[in-house]
């Protein structure tokens, strides 16, 4: 079935019953948090996972629960990625073009939020660079391993709507560095990835769509200080005061589950080139960055001409044409 699942649903729901057997799916990060329960949902409905890390002595760790658990025919493979160093993504990306086994589904799970300010290896601001290309470069080089029929899912934010993209200073050379501002950016360059990457390979019958997990409690918010933990909780509550539901976290099952329901269980033409939230593709919100807004996805985030434009700037940045 492909619903009616919502904010509460968690990955056993939304894969009840489907089998996954003979497919085989790339997650990024498969470290802690929202990866590793990914790769052990999918693992456990029979999918061959390649799961992509840093540090792989702690993915190996982190993952025992997907072998454990992992149905007959399915199980996990790990490789290493450094999303924050090209040349460890192109390394990544060759070895997986080398071995030649195509991919079903590609979950861009991987990324950080409110870092103080710094650099990636390739000189690009840490959030867009991780973010965005990193996987810009990753996911465009494995592209020919997507046979026809399967997706692409960039996992975005509800952050998307702190900040458009700024294609003029992606790298805050000449704009007061903020973490949330630079978070926003990264997050909303997941989703015009997603919408551009849609379109350029929908007729051959790959598709892409972005999605948020939901607010958890999980290592990716390590980087965040009391203050600015503060900061967004005040946020939350600002969108309560003016009508928004009072905020919930969401158990790491249910933070997955939208990831996969959209990887695996959504029709994908319901779901391609679209940002979806809660098991369910979003309601689109005009207007600008409005950090008191919850629900929704900003018009910005979607604007095929926008997506168009990052696109060539990616390109230009990390000096690769896709």
């Amino acid at each position: 079935m492909t619903g009616p699942f919502d904010a509460t649903s968690t990955t056993d729901d939304v894969l009840a019953g489907v089998d996954l057997s003979g497919k085989r799916i790339l997650v990024t990060g498969v470290s802690a948090g929202l990866g590793v329960e990914t790769a052990r949902t999918l693992a456990a409905h029979g999918a061959q996972v390649i799961g992509a890390a840093r540090d792989l002595k702690k993915a190996h760790d982190a993952t025992e629960p997907v072998r454990a658990q992992a149905a007959p025919g399915g199980g996990l493979e790990l490789v290493e990625l450094d999303l924050a160093n090209l040349a460890s993504v192109r390394a990544c990306a060759d070895a997986l073009v080398a071995d030649g086994r195509p991919f079903d589904l590609v979950i861009a799970n991987a990324g950080v939020m409110a870092t103080p300010f710094g650099k990636t290896a390739d000189g690009f601001e840490t959030q867009f660079g991780t973010n965005h290309l990193g996987h810009f470069v990753l996911v465009n080089r494995i592209a020919g391993l997507m046979k026809p029929g399967s997706r692409l899912v960039n996992l975005s934010s509800a952050g998307h709507r702190f900040s458009d993209v700024d294609l003029d200073d992606p790298n805050f050379d000449h704009t007061p560095y903020a973490e949330f501002t630079a978070y926003g950016r990264s997050k909303t360059a997941n989703i015009l990835f997603a919408v551009e990457f849609d379109r350029r390979h929908k007729a051959e019958g790959v598709r892409a769509t972005a999605v948020h997990p939901g607010g958890i409690q999980t290592e990716l918010g390590r980087h965040m200080s009391p203050e600015t933990l503060q900061a967004m909780l005040d946020n939350f509550a600002k969108a309560q005061a003016s009508g928004s539901p009072a905020f919930e976290w969401k158990t790491i099952p249910q933070g997955a589950a939208t990831s996969v329901w959209a990887g695996a269980v959504a029709p994908a033409e319901d779901v391609g080139g679209l940002y979806c939230e809660d098991c369910h593709v979003a309601e689109v919100v005009e207007g600008g960055p409005d950090l008191a807004v919850r629900g929704g996805v900003r018009s910005y985030a979607l604007d095929p001409e926008r997506a168009k434009a990052l696109w060539a700037k990616s390109e230009v940045m990390v000096g690769e044409r896709f």
